[in-house]
């Protein structure tokens, strides 16, 4: 199957049932669930974009192996300009959510290519698991299919060495057998965003959750099925689409990617599907081995760029309808949201220009620019949120709904609530989408998510310091210090 369109992509969804829970009921099908389908839509326009005239030929490439249209996040770059028309059909994703979807499938999709070029990697673990991640790229990429992962294990405790993983096989998923015909697993792992509007689930180590070398084989494991293989269930978060209109929660009601804890309740996972097994150190080393970590911070970045964009502008919007952008401290948040998008910007085109061939022959973009600009949003997000609070102020609170547009009042709302540059109608907009993107529950878990999706800024700082090489500076210094 060559890249699939939205009602494709739909379909699937309806044919292969993820086993989905929410709100205590088990959800039968997601595309069709209140609060679930208007997200799944979203996906699927994002599919249909590779059908499209003005968009087909920037979003998909000609497949190495039938010669189909493919979609372009799943090509392997050989070049720089690779990189930038793979970053180019990235950011028309992102554009649709205004950046708001963070697991869009193009995240997976470069990081399993990734994998799959670094695929003697998984070799040294043994040599069929070298075949067994290409040939799943190869699959992928072919079927077009969506994919969410889950990354890491639940906790009785955070205190280091509190819960050693080997006491605590009920909140870590494990293997508990092997079979001719599989692996056998057990138990939760936290978080599958996008997973119950996924065709397939990908299960590895997270860069900043090490395993303990000695004695933790059982946990050591990497692996990708069906969002449908038997025992697998999602628990899904209450939903932040409450069923209002797009006038009333403009991003609530359309960007719903839903997070999920999976239960894997003795799944058996074919020995084809099995990438990592029992090699701790190999799983610990993953990410930046094979330089997924590269990978998809390229399409994190991206993303991020569209993000700062969709800010500027609608920050733009509410202090142009109030007339308040002439004041200096209006003029200096504005900046600041500036600063943020041309920082960003500047970290991933260096991440390109600065791109080089790697062991795997692909060409991988700088990790280190990319690195930076994960860790500075982690700030810069919370702020620039912050920010649309301090602009909005007063307009922000007190907002007429739809209904109220069309009920007993609306000709008071016409009357008092237009400004010099803007009908009330049009103000009512502005701040409906502000107050959707800084004060409302879709809002704050965007904060969340930016908070920590990109890792916890603790560890990524520490994980920058390990990698990054100071001795030139320091020698530099010395020089100095020892100079006549």
């Amino acid at each position: 199957m060559p890249a699939r369109t939205g009602k494709q992509y739909l379909e699937g969804l309806r044919e292969r049932a993820p086993e989905v829970y929410m709100a205590g009921e088990r959800v039968t099908d997601v595309t069709s669930h209140p609060a679930l389908k208007r997200g799944a839509e979203t996906l699927a326009s994002m599919y249909e974009m590779q059908h499209e005239p003005g968009h087909k030929d920037t979003m998909t490439y000609q497949s190495p192996t039938t010669g189909d249209p493919v979609g372009l996040s799943f090509i392997v770059p050989r070049s720089i300009e690779d990189l930038e028309k793979r970053r180019d059909m990235m950011s028309a994703w992102a554009r649709v959510s205004c950046g708001m979807m963070g697991r869009t499938p193009d995240f997976l999709n470069v990081s399993m290519m990734a994998l799959a070029e670094a695929g003697n990697y998984f070799g040294q673990n043994r040599p069929e698991f070298a075949d067994n991640v290409r040939n799943y790229y190869e699959y992928i990429r072919e079927n077009d299919l969506c994919l969410t992962h889950t990354l890491v294990n639940l906790q009785r405790n955070r205190a280091a060495g509190a819960t050693p993983l080997e006491d605590r096989v009920d909140v870590a998923l494990a293997v508990v057998k092997e079979t001719d015909a599989g692996i056998v697993v057990r138990g939760p792992r936290i978080l599958a965003t996008l997973g119950p509007l996924s065709d397939e689930i990908a299960v590895y180590p997270a860069r900043s959750h090490y395993l303990p070398k000695d004695g933790t084989d059982p946990y050591s494991c990497a692996f990708a099925i069906p969002c449908d293989t038997p025992g697998l269930k999602f628990l899904c978060r209450e939903s932040l689409d409450m069923g209002r209109s797009h006038f009333d929660h403009p991003l609530a009601s359309r960007f719903e990617e839903m997070d999920a804890v999976v239960f894997f309740d003795d799944v058996l996972v074919p020995w084809e599907r099995v990438f990592l097994l029992g090699r701790p150190d190999l799983c610990n080393d993953l990410s930046i081995r094979t330089n997924q970590y590269a990978h998809s911070g390229h399409q994190v970045v991206t993303k991020n760029v569209v993000k700062c964009e969709f800010i500027l502008g609608l920050a733009t919007l509410m202090t142009r309808t109030l007339g308040s952008r002439g004041l200096p401290q209006v003029q200096q948040m504005l900046s600041e949201i500036i600063e943020n998008l041309e920082v960003t910007r500047a970290c991933l085109r260096a991440a390109e220009v600065d791109a080089e061939i790697d062991q795997w022959g692909v060409m991988c973009p700088s990790t280190k620019p990319l690195m930076v600009a994960r860790n500075v949003f982690i700030k810069m997000y919370p702020r620039m949120a912050e920010i649309l609070h301090l602009l909005g102020s007063s307009s922000l609170m007190g907002l007429p709904t739809e209904a109220d547009m069309q009920g007993p009042l609306a000709e008071d709302i016409r009357q008092y609530l237009d400004t010099d540059t803007a009908t009330a109608e049009e103000r009512i907009r502005i701040f409906r989408l502000a107050w959707d993107t800084c004060c409302s529950a879709f809002a704050s878990r965007q904060v969340l998510y930016e908070r920590f999706f990109q890792g916890d800024h603790l560890r990524n700082a520490v994980i920058l310091n390990n990698l990054y090489e100071t001795e030139p500076a320091v020698r530099w210094v010395e020089e100095l210090l020892n100079a006549d």
